[in-house]
């Protein structure tokens, strides 16, 4: 088989990024190289011709998740660098949405949909525990912790803190998931949407 084309090898990554930000967040980054290269349509050695490591390809991936979290929900990405801990009040004020919008995406977050579709779903939950296990100088970890302050800094309200409703929306989602075969597991859903949209 001949060589790609330029073109092609940047189609071929770009299929890898993809097929691994969705196969990580639904499966976790313990995913083989070779099952990920096969869901990609690729063949495994083609891996290291794309990619220095397996590390480097969960950076990117979860870099990837998080454009697309902030394409589905509005995040405001891309700031440039911040001080540990996150942003200034008035940085903070800039990301908040008008109250219909929240809303909008609290019902979308908290709702059957999404707790079904992991793959396509937040990388907050999707990653959390391969985050917490993960070296903590990795670039992943930069971009996860840039993306929940970005995403806390939308939820935030006038009355009350976005880390909050975060907390409260990733650990209904997360228990919702884990509850799924029961009715426990919408009931969880419907109380969260319930407490962060005030019932109405």
């Amino acid at each position: 088989m001949g060589r790609v084309s330029q073109a092609q090898a940047r189609e071929n990554r770009r299929r890898v990024v993809e097929t691994a930000s969705r196969l990580f967040r639904e499966q976790g980054v313990h995913v083989s190289v070779a099952d990920l290269m096969k869901a990609a349509g690729l063949t495994h050695g083609g891996f290291y011709k794309q990619f220095d490591s397996k590390e480097a390809l969960v950076d990117e991936a979860t870099a990837h998740a998080f454009e697309e979290l902030a394409r589905t929900y509005g995040l405001d990405r891309g700031r440039g660098a911040r001080e540990p801990g996150g942003r200034d009040p008035g940085e903070r004020e800039a990301g908040r949405r008008a109250p219909a919008a929240q809303r909008e995406l609290i019902e979308a977050y908290l709702s059957v949909r999404h707790r079904d579709n992991a793959a396509e779903g937040c990388p907050v939950a999707g990653l959390a525990t391969d985050m917490a296990r993960a070296d903590e100088g990795r670039e992943a970890h930069r971009v996860y912790a840039e993306g929940v302050r970005d995403f806390a800094d939308v939820l935030a309200t006038e009355e009350e803190d976005g880390l909050v409703r975060l907390c409260t929306m990733l650990g209904a989602l997360v228990l919702a998931r884990a509850t799924r075969d029961d009715p426990l597991s919408e009931d969880v859903l419907a109380a969260a949407r319930t407490a962060l949209t005030d019932g109405g």
